[in-house]
């Protein structure tokens, strides 16, 4: 493998928690290839780890001001002095490039998918209608700014109901959730509240009964062809928040079914890049139904890796360094835990009665990959758990604040 060519890891979320970045720093460091990592400030985890060869940072919102982000980039690839492969870690990135990128790829590398696509996939209503034109499974799903329409949504399909931020974009400083399972009608009611106030529009979807083995997911990586290797599938265990957030324990394991299901549509859009898509086997009918498409890298990414020791990270830049990859088979059985979160998702699944302390420990058994912990870059972890006990210390007292000021108000 040539590894003269450097490696941008860009991150546009303002979440300092992110680990999917960390485990591309890795992936590529490792290797032997010169990585450069953007950050929102020094004392993120991720930009404590030994494979970064530079760090770059910015505290402006990337995705609200296109001028200067690409006037930043020109800036970092000077800095670097040859071009870069991009590994854009979170959906705006993913959107920014495909639809600002162009001046950039005189200094940097990356796919060229169609310059609309990532934001129509990322966008969560506009990816409910790109699969109902495609005849791809997915829950079905409204968008309304009418609370009344929002309640007739839960009547017809039951509570509880999902509700998503339509838009792949994270506001600075918002304190809503991408997704929340809401369970009534006064839950309903706060939930369309808090978005009004914070300016977000929200997407209703039906809720898909799920429980162990149906919830997967599929990670893969497609050539400029549209042609989608390595596939990986998975199964998620446990999440964060729980049943409605990110994998905070997962397992590799094959699915030829799922992979074809994935691949097929991947073809279809004529998609390009890294891909991370979550799915949910409807246990009604037996399909597997789409709830997210992420145009970018999953945060659990090092879960998968072929025989050769590819992954997702490693095929992109391969294919756009001009290298081959092996395209084996996955390593099935590999289990990655997300240290941090795992043990406060298992608590709110003991709390449902849905695990046991036995069973969350036999869980744990056999893990390959920890999203923060390793041995040979240990800095990101313990930058890690400070800020997780500063927030553990923080959290109740703002809440406590927050209170006091409704009391008052």
């Amino acid at each position: 493998m040539e590894t003269g060519t450097p490696a941008v890891v860009l991150k546009f979320d303002p979440n300092v928690m992110h680990h999917g970045g960390l485990g591309a720093i890795r992936s590529l460091g490792r290797r032997g290839v010169p990585v450069h990592g953007v950050h929102e400030r020094r004392w993120a985890p991720a930009a404590g780890s030994r494979y970064l060869q530079g760090r770059w940072f910015w505290r402006f919102p990337p995705a609200e001001d296109p001028d200067r982000t690409r006037a930043e980039l020109l800036a970092l690839a000077r800095h670097i002095g040859r071009p870069a492969v991009i590994v854009p870690t979170d959906d705006a990135a993913s959107i920014f490039l495909a639809e600002e990128g162009g001046p950039l790829r005189s200094a940097f590398l990356f796919p060229e998918p169609p310059p609309e696509l990532p934001r129509t996939v990322a966008g969560k209503y506009s990816m409910y209608e790109a699969c109902r034109s495609l005849g791809v499974a997915c829950p079905d799903a409204m968008v309304s700014e009418s609370v009344a329409r929002a309640h007739d949504f839960a009547r017809r399909k039951g509570f509880p109901v999902v509700a998503k931020l339509a838009s792949p974009w994270r506001t600075p400083g918002s304190k809503l959730r991408s997704t929340v399972i809401v369970h009534d009608s006064a839950e309903l009611d706060r939930t369309a509240r808090a978005a009004e106030a914070a300016g977000a529009a929200l997407m209703w979807q039906e809720f898909i009964p799920g429980g162990p083995g149906h919830d997967w997911f599929f990670h893969g990586y497609c050539d400029r062809d549209s042609v989608c290797r390595p596939a990986f599938t998975g199964v998620k265990h446990r999440s964060y928040p729980a049943h409605a957030g990110l994998t905070s324990l997962g397992f590799a394991e094959p699915n030829p079914h799922l992979r074809e299901i994935a691949t097929t549509l991947l073809a279809r859009l004529g998609y390009r890049g890294i891909v991370d898509l979550d799915f949910r086997l409807d246990a009604r009918d037996g399909r597997y139904r789409l709830l997210d498409f992420n145009p970018r890298l999953g945060a659990q990414f090092r879960l998968f890796r072929d025989r050769a020791g590819v992954d997702v990270v490693l095929a992109q830049y391969l294919d756009l360094t001009g290298q081959p990859a092996a395209g084996g088979e996955q390593v099935s059985g590999r289990g990655f835990v997300v240290e941090n979160y795992d043990p406060i998702a298992a608590l709110r699944y003991w709390r449902a009665g849905e695990l046991g302390l036995g069973e969350w420990l036999a869980s744990l058994r056999g893990i390959d990959e920890t999203a923060w912990f390793s041995w040979d870059d240990p800095r990101p972890f313990g930058l890690m758990c400070v800020r997780m006990g500063w927030r553990a210390v923080t959290r109740p007292l703002a809440r406590r604040v927050e209170r006091t000021k409704e009391r008052n108000a």
